[in-house]
């Protein structure tokens, strides 16, 4: 350091000089930050000072020279082709996790952060401190940290509470805030990294877990619905571009009927539209075969059926637009609505609701074909949901009602005002809002319906997020 000094010109006369001076500083800086004599703040202020460095600068300099040969002594030097990761200690590594936590937003310290997290060492005992796992946890949720997919994959693989608090933060921030659109909350649902995450069986079913607690403690909400069917359909988007590890669909959902598995992973788009009444009756028909003529031992096991397929709603939304839009047989999709609106119904229970939507639907498709309609026309259907007992067939009715009224010409005329009424007499305001949302989101990506059903949309739910 004094030969340093002693080669550092006060007033420089030429480049050479000038270029001389900033090497010395730097490298002045360089042996400051890396020695002991950082633990005397005075002396060292006054010396960087005199440099002319700020105290920012030193400490910036004092950080990466920190972290770049703890790094390098994690990642493991190579020597003669010998990596000699092993002998970094258990003891030593924990030490420098709990050494981060106060940094852990620091920029500079994000590579340390990243070895860290991808740092096994050998051994199936968490080395990490949970304060470290926790913090860094924290931070990435709040966006106060930015870091690789990997590390944060093993941050959630390696401290499970992690997992669960992302998984929660995400539900959290989707059912209390308005979203106007699915693609926003699509769009959210991958910011947070669980769908790529959940490329990982041990992670999918972590979240599976507590995407199902959520969907009983709210008694069902449609918002809560909505995000666990965007999460499915991105969760599977990440796996087919998965290249690296893909483990089969099977790992994901092991205890599952596999046929049904395998017609409801295939995504609509892969399939012609003519061929999805066909497929739709070959999914009710399976499903149909579990659950009646399969001894189902508990309300879990139901619930467990009821779930498969309800996380794959697109499927059943295209069931409640095919009945009216298409020429199929009803009794097989109005089943399969039937069971996903009312899967606790016994034999009987189930026959009543088949009759009831029966009827609505038979008074929907006369009036499908007419161009002219009044409010007055549909006061019976309204009337039947307000009378109906069953509370889940109200909404299997709903939403035979919105799809009517968003694909039929006569509906169109009639559709604001008729929607108003339902959600100031009925309050489903919210469940009529998540139809249309849902309904829109398909129509963007399809691109298959006219215009005026596209403006349609738009104003009802410019009209219904106002009200939510």
């Amino acid at each position: 350091m004094w030969c340093l000094c002693c080669l550092y010109s006060s007033e420089p006369q030429n480049p050479v000089e000038l270029k001389a001076n900033s090497w010395i500083r730097s490298l002045l800086c360089h042996l400051l930050s890396s020695s002991k004599w950082e633990s005397n703040e005075a002396e060292t202020s006054t010396f960087i000072s005199t440099l002319g460095y700020t105290s920012a600068d030193y400490y910036c300099h004092l950080v990466k020279n920190m972290v770049f040969p703890l790094v390098t002594e994690l990642r493991g030097n190579q020597f003669n082709g010998l990596n000699i990761q092993g002998r970094v200690s258990a003891s030593h590594v924990n030490a420098v996790s709990l050494f981060c936590v106060p940094l852990i937003t620091l920029p500079d310290l994000t590579p340390l952060l990243e070895t860290l997290l991808l740092y096994h060492g050998g051994t199936s005992k968490e080395i990490l401190s949970s304060e470290f796992l926790e913090a860094v946890n924290e931070a990435f949720l709040k966006k106060k940290i930015s870091l690789p997919e990997s590390a944060v994959f093993s941050l959630w693989l390696r401290h499970l509470p992690s997992l669960e608090k992302a998984t929660l933060y995400l539900l959290d921030q989707l059912v209390t805030i308005q979203f106007n659109s699915l693609e926003e909350v699509a769009c959210v649902i991958k910011d947070s990294l669980l769908p790529q995450a959940a490329s990982h069986p041990a992670i999918f079913r972590i979240v599976n877990e507590i995407f199902k607690n959520a969907l009983l403690e709210t008694d069902g909400t449609p918002e809560v619905m909505t995000v666990i069917q965007v999460f499915t359909q991105l969760f599977l988007q990440a796996h087919q571009n998965e290249n690296k590890r893909k483990f089969p669909l099977k790992a994901y959902f092991p205890y599952h009927h596999q046929p049904l598995l395998t017609a409801l992973l295939r995504r609509p788009f892969e399939l012609p539209t003519t061929y999805w009444s066909q497929h739709l009756k070959h999914i009710s028909d399976m499903l149909k075969a579990l659950v009646e003529d399969t001894n189902i031992s508990s309300l879990a096991d139901l619930f467990e059926i009821w779930f498969l397929v309800a996380r794959f709603g697109e499927w059943l939304d295209i069931a409640a637009e095919q009945l009216l839009k298409a020429a199929v047989e009803p009794d097989a999709l109005l089943w399969l609505l039937a069971f996903y609106y009312c899967p606790q119904n016994e034999n009987q229970q189930r026959t009543q609701t088949m009759v009831e939507a029966q009827a609505v639907y038979k008074h929907l498709k006369m009036l499908f074909s007419c161009t002219v309609l009044s409010v007055k026309h549909l006061e019976a259907a309204v009337h039947g949901i307000m009378n109906i007992e069953q509370r889940c067939n109200q909404h299997l009715i709903t939403h035979l009602l919105t799809n009517f009224l968003l694909f039929s010409s006569g509906g169109h005329m009639i559709a604001q005002e008729f929607i108003c009424h339902v959600t100031e007499t009925t309050d489903r305001s919210k469940e009529v809002c998540s139809l249309l949302i849902r309904s829109a989101y398909r129509i963007n990506h399809n691109g298959e319906e006219n215009q005026g059903t596209v403006k349609l949309l738009n104003e009802l739910l410019q009209k219904l997020t106002l009200k939510v």
